[in-house]
C-alpha cells in the first residue's frame, strides 16, 4: 500500500495518506486515517519497524494550523518527553563505559548538587523521577529555560520537595538539566552533541536535541490543545486549585518554555533534553528498533543487552504521581505501561512487555523486544491527556490486532 485517500466527515477537503504500509498492517493505516476523519488530527506520522525493517512509514495532513504547508516525508516536530529516553540512553552509555555509577551520589560528579539535603540523591533517582525535584519553587525569568548554566545552578542549590527517594513525581522539565548535566560533565560536551555523535549520527536519525538552523524550515509548529472542560482530570484540578503544587510549578514556572518557547527558534536550538527533542516517527522507530533488537543494528551497538535490560526494568512506581496525579511506572529513563483505565484515569497502554515514552499531547514511541517491534507516532496538534489520548491508543491497538497479539493491558 503506497498511498490512499480519505475524506473527513461533513464534506471537508480530502486528506491523502502518504508513504508505505505492509499489507498485514492495513488496520493501522485505517486507524491512522480515522484519526484525521474522527479525532481532529492536523498533521501526523506513524512508523513501525519489525526486526529492523520498516513495515509502516506513513504521514499525512498539515504542518501548520493555517493548513498552508503539507506534512511532508521529512517534516519534523517537537516530540516533547520522547526526548527523555534519548538523554537517558546517553547516561546508560556512560555507565556502561565505567564513567557513571547510577547508584552513586550525583554529588560525586557534580559536587555543588549536594546542597540543601541532596547529598544522597543518586543518578538512578534522577532517571526514575524519585529525586524530589519535579519543579523549581524559585520564580524563573522569562528566558531562563534557554540558559543551561543558570538552570543547572538553580537545581544544584534547590531543596527537594520531600526526602529524595520517598516519592515518585514526574520531573517533566527538570529531568533534562539534571540527567543532562551528568552527561555534560562526564561526556565532555553538551548532551545534545553527545547524542548526535554517539547515537543519531551512527544510526542516521533525523532526530535532534538542539536543532541546527538548517533544519528549521522543516519543523511543524505545535498547536496547543483546547482549553480544559469539565470534568477536569486530577492533573487539571491540581493545576487550577493548587498554585504551589509540583504540578502547577512544573506547568507554569517554565522559564519561557511554555507557552510560546517550544515554537521559537531559541527553544528549538537550546538542546532541552527533557522535552525539546525534534524529529519524526521514522527516526524514533529506528531508534527503538535498535533497542528492540537488543541494542545493536548495522554494526552499531548502543548498549550491551544486559545494560539495556537493566535500564528498561521497572525501577519506580506509585499509585499517585505527585506531579502527573495518576499512577505511574518508570524504568531508569523509560516509561513502562501505565494502565489506569479501571480508575477512569489517563493511561499509556502500549504493552506490558514494552518500554518507551509518551510526549505531551499524545506522541508515543516504544520497543517491544519479544516481538522485535518498534512503534512511533508524532503529531503537531496536542491532546488534553496527561499521557496518551485516543489517537495514539487507537494506533497501538491496531498494531496489536495486526500481529495477532491481545490488546495492550
Amino acid at each position: 500500500m503506497s498511498e490512499a485517500s480519505i475524506h473527513q466527515a461533513g464534506g471537508a477537503a480530502g486528506v491523502a495518506i502518504h508513504g508505505h504500509c505492509d499489507p498485514i498492517f492495513e488496520p493501522v493505516r485505517e486507524a491512522f486515517a480515522r484519526n484525521f476523519q474522527d479525532a481532529g488530527e492536523l498533521g501526523a506520522a506513524v512508523a513501525v519497524e519489525i526486526d529492523g525493517r520498516p513495515a509502516i512509514d506513513l504521514w499525512a495532513g498539515w504542518a501548520d494550523a493555517e493548513r498552508r504547508r503539507p506534512w511532508e516525508r521529512d517534516t519534523v516536530c517537537i516530540v516533547f518527553s520522547n526526548t527523555k529516553p534519548a538523554t537517558a540512553l546517553c547516561a546508560h552509555m556512560l555507565a556502561e563505559a565505567g564513567e557513571l555509577d547510577l547508584d552513586a551520589p550525583v554529588a560525586r560528579y557534580w559536587p555543588e548538587f549536594a546542597a540543601a539535603g541532596k547529598g544522597g540523591v543518586t543518578a538512578r533517582m534522577l532517571l526514575n523521577h524519585t529525586a524530589g525535584l519535579p519543579a523549581l519553587r524559585e520564580p524563573l525569568p522569562a528566558d531562563a529555560a534557554f540558559d543551561w548554566d543558570g538552570m543547572t545552578d538553580r537545581l544544584a542549590r534547590a531543596a527537594p520537595f520531600w526526602a529524595p527517594g520517598s516519592r515518585v513525581a514526574y520531573h517533566g522539565l527538570t529531568y533534562g538539566w539534571l540527567v543532562g548535566e551528568l552527561v555534560r560533565r562526564l561526556g565532555g560536551c553538551m548532551p545534545g552533541e553527545f547524542f548526535r555523535r554517539h547515537v543519531a549520527q551512527p544510526l542516521a536519525l533525523d532526530f535532534w536535541i538542539g536543532l541546527p538552523a538548517s533544519v528549521e524550515a522543516r519543523v511543524a509548529p505545535i498547536v496547543p490543545p483546547a482549553a480544559p472542560q469539565a470534568p477536569l482530570s486530577p492533573f487539571e484540578r491540581s493545576l487550577q486549585d493548587e498554585p504551589d503544587s509540583p504540578t502547577a510549578l512544573y506547568a507554569r514556572n517554565t522559564g519561557g518554555w511554555r507557552p510560546a518557547g517550544f515554537n521559537s527558534r531559541a527553544g528549538h536550538a537550546a538542546g532541552l533534553c527533557a522535552a525539546g527533542g525534534i524529529g519524526n516517527a521514522r527516526s524514533l522507530a529506528r531508534l527503538y528498533g535498535t533497542l528492540a533488537a537488543g541494542g545493536a543494528r548495522d554494526g552499531v551497538r548502543l548498549l550491551r543487552e544486559d545494560t539495556l535490560a537493566a535500564a528498561t526494568a521497572l525501577s519506580a512506581q506509585t499509585g499517585d504521581d505527585a506531579c502527573l496525579r495518576v499512577p505511574t511506572r518508570f524504568a531508569s529513563g523509560f516509561m513502562r505501561q501505565m494502565d489506569n483505565r479501571a480508575r477512569g484515569l489517563d493511561s499509556a497502554c502500549f504493552g506490558a512487555q514494552a518500554f518507551g515514552h509518551t510526549g505531551a499531547g499524545g506522541s508515543l514511541a516504544f520497543a517491544w523486544p519479544e516481538r522485535r517491534l518498534a512503534f512511533a507516532y508524532t503529531m503537531n496538534r496536542l491532546g488534553r491527556s496527561v499521557l496518551l489520548d485516543d489517537r495514539a491508543h487507537r494506533l497501538v491497538q491496531a498494531v496489536h490486532a495486526a500481529i495477532g497479539a491481545p490488546p495492550p493491558s
